[in-house]
């Protein structure tokens, strides 16, 4: 795990998740159960696992096989969520995709936007990723707001994609590649040299996201 930095901005910060953070990671997700309960993955087969230790484990494991890198994020120095990078590919494709979750009090706080600026530059500049993605639940009106600060590109709908609180949702599908911020995310955002406008959902995709998808 020695090779996931913990890098700091501000009151905000993201550092390797450890086995030291169960009870931390358990108790933030049972104080904030009906805050992240519509957002959390959950399985079409019925059964979720609970085991917060087997699942920093399995972050870890994976983190080691170069698959992905796990970061608790904190607020001035205390635990307030996780963000992910998953999925990393690297060679012709060098890619991978971020998800993230806050406690309900650390909303607000410019937290998440801030964690995945540094999230993403670290892929961008350390990892040598060409491109990250970020998918968003069309009400997911907070995280959609993430990315409208950072910049990331609306690339498109994917129907169905993930099974959240119970049923297959539709998601939005946002990405950055490393050319677009030759200074960083980070950098870009504070400095405020986002393009107007490029984080926004076209009308059409959201009238498109409303349709019912037939079953």
């Amino acid at each position: 795990m020695t090779s996931i930095p913990t890098l700091v901005e501000g009151r905000v910060g993201i550092r390797p998740l450890r086995l030291r953070d169960t009870r931390d990671l358990d108790q933030a997700l049972m104080t904030n159960r009906s805050w992240l309960r519509q957002w959390e993955a959950t399985n079409p087969n019925g059964f979720t696992s609970h085991d917060v230790r087997g699942s920093i484990r399995a972050l870890q494991t994976n983190a080691r096989a170069g698959l992905g890198v796990p970061f608790a994020v904190e607020l001035d120095g205390r635990f307030v969520g996780q963000l992910n990078v998953s999925g990393i590919t690297y060679g012709s494709l060098g890619s991978a995709t971020i998800g993230y979750w806050v406690t309900q009090d650390a909303a607000g706080h410019n937290v998440t936007p801030t964690a995945v600026a540094l999230a993403t530059d670290h892929c961008f500049f350390t990892l040598g990723l060409h491109r990250m993605e970020i998918c968003i639940r069309p009400e997911n009106a907070p995280s959609l707001r993430v990315v409208e600060k950072l910049g990331f590109r609306y690339e498109g709908l994917r129907r169905r994609y993930i099974h959240i609180n119970g049923s297959w949702r539709d998601h939005f599908c946002f990405a950055l590649v490393a050319e677009e911020v030759g200074d960083g995310v980070l950098r870009r955002w504070r400095e405020g040299r986002v393009p107007a406008g490029q984080g926004s959902v076209p009308a059409e995709a959201i009238a498109e996201a409303a349709q019912t998808f037939p079953v």
